[in-house]
């Protein structure tokens, strides 16, 4: 156990105890007795055992415990096959041939896929399976990306659009903006994002910002009744109100970074604002988000872990959900400087001079020292178990947090002098749409000399796209075959 440290102060108590702050009290207490007993010992990220852990799920497959999770068979396959690219660790050929083959058997006859064989189509395992073929997968037969039905997907999206711009998750479902995020990174990576399917889908985002700066799931649309005068049919549907459209629920870290990404992947079919518009441009605050982000990190006492609302526990899932987020900041002209290295050693005050908005060795700490089970796999905090889920959100959380990744102006231009126009007319509206969604998912861009790995290059890992969860590789790989691009090189 860590020698007691004055400045992990613990959180304010008062005189009236609640169920809240007694687990936070509780929590606090649990994470302090992970700090290291020797403070100059550099932590370490224990690859192996967690490697052993996604060996058992992928090929001797999951406990018996994860039966509940029988319709989210995409998201075990996807944080599985992430979380070995996330640690630079391939997959054989007949693993990968094997992943393929069950992720197919999900594709829904009518587009989409589901959690299962034989089960509904849904826009977050729809997510999950094409991110997870983007790393095993491959053209060609057999190898799923040429076996994905794009036009019946995209008949899929358009059947759960709804009038205010957002979409049903499912058939006879709710509105979620965790399956409009899921949506507009399948419709990215696949080129097959339009106009048609993101007509106010900008307005419905930016309607969930809350009153604290972060997103919430859903909003409440209000029309205005049709006109008694109406003389035809077309008269006589309601019209959308700009407002209000008051948020439902409170802010949350899932629901704020599945906005945010959505928000930038949203950017190219933005309305250019004009002073003759009725209404003004859509938009979000970047200041509150950016407070609100900033203050979900935890204090000393928690030792830098995220939290996804307010007065909530630290989390390490919302390592990536929370501090994720803050590499898609600059995407909307917030800028996030990086962390100045720092020698400080695990325990003992945390000192980056006011130059990042997110400590990004405290974040690291937390991951090291609470988020790693015994026997592998990463988990929420101590002493919870370790699961998929956890494990990959604490591996991007933590590769976010050891790299700097930012939308490079350089990079755009390489990418806009390598675009190949589609023929037979290359100066299109649609071309021009296509080659700006292509180049601003793919100008993102690990900055050299900023890389922040506390404990040393031993507990490095990839970097990750910050919009899709996925590697640079997969990322350029997936768009350049189905934008019929080829990627110009990284670093050359």
């Amino acid at each position: 156990m860590a020698v007691a440290n004055p400045t992990l102060r613990p959180a304010p108590i008062d005189a009236f105890p609640t169920a809240t702050s007694s687990a936070q009290s509780e929590t606090e207490k649990v994470l302090l007795q992970h700090l290291p007993a020797d403070p100059t010992a550099p932590p370490t990220l224990n690859k192996n055992p967690h490697l052993q852990f996604l060996i058992r799920n992928i090929v001797q497959g999951f406990p018996a415990r994860y039966t509940s999770q029988d319709a989210s068979q995409p998201w075990l396959m996807y944080w599985t096959l992430q979380s070995f690219s996330v640690l630079s660790v391939g997959i054989d050929p007949g693993n990968k041939q094997k992943a393929v083959d069950t992720i197919m058997a999900w594709q829904h006859p009518d587009g989409g896929f589901g959690g299962g064989p034989h089960q509904a189509a849904h826009l977050l395992p729809t997510y999950a399976a094409v991110c997870a073929l983007a790393i095993a997968g491959r053209p060609g037969e057999g190898g799923g990306w040429d076996q994905i039905d794009r036009k019946k997907m995209y008949a899929f999206f358009m059947s759960l659009k709804q009038p205010d711009g957002s979409f049903l998750v499912a058939h006879h479902s709710e509105v979620d903006v965790r399956g409009i995020y899921c949506l507009l990174v399948t419709a990215t990576l696949l080129d097959i994002i339009t106009p048609e399917l993101v007509e106010g889908t900008a307005a419905f985002v930016a309607s969930l910002q809350t009153y604290e700066g972060g997103f919430s799931s859903a909003s409440q649309p209000y029309y205005a009744p049709p006109s008694p005068n109406a003389s035809n049919a077309s008269n006589t549907t309601p019209t959308l109100l700009p407002s209000p459209r008051p948020p439902l629920g409170e802010a949350h870290g899932g629901y704020t970074f599945c906005a945010l990404a959505a928000w930038v992947m949203l950017q190219p079919f933005l309305p250019v604002p004009a002073s003759s518009q009725p209404h003004p441009h859509p938009h979000i605050n970047t200041r509150s988000l950016l407070r609100w982000l900033v203050q979900m990190q935890g204090a000393p006492a928690e030792l830098g872990g995220f939290r996804g609302r307010t007065n909530k526990l630290v989390d390490g899932c919302y390592s990536w959900w929370v501090g994720g987020a803050f590499a898609l900041l600059e995407a909307v002209g917030v800028k996030v400087p990086p962390a100045a290295p720092s020698s400080t050693p695990a325990g003992g005050e945390w000192d980056d001079v006011d130059d990042s908005l997110l400590n990004r060795k405290a974040l690291q700490e937390y991951i090291l020292l609470a988020g790693q089970h015994p026997a592998g796999g990463l988990r929420d905090k101590p002493p919870k178990h370790a699961d998929s889920y956890h494990t990959l959100s604490c591996l991007a959380g933590l590769s976010a947090a050891q790299h700097r990744v930012f939308p490079s102006p350089e990079r755009r231009r390489v990418l806009e002098g390598a675009w190949k126009a589609a023929d037979p007319e290359p100066t299109t509206t649609t071309d021009a749409l296509r080659k700006r969604v292509f180049t601003d998912a793919l100008c993102y861009t690990e900055e050299e000399g900023t890389e922040t790995i506390v404990g040393g290059a031993g507990n490095r890992l990839n970097a990750t796209h910050p919009l899709f969860n996925l590697t640079m590789t997969h990322t350029d790989a997936m768009m350049g075959y189905f934008y019929g691009q080829v990627v110009p090189r990284r670093g050359g």
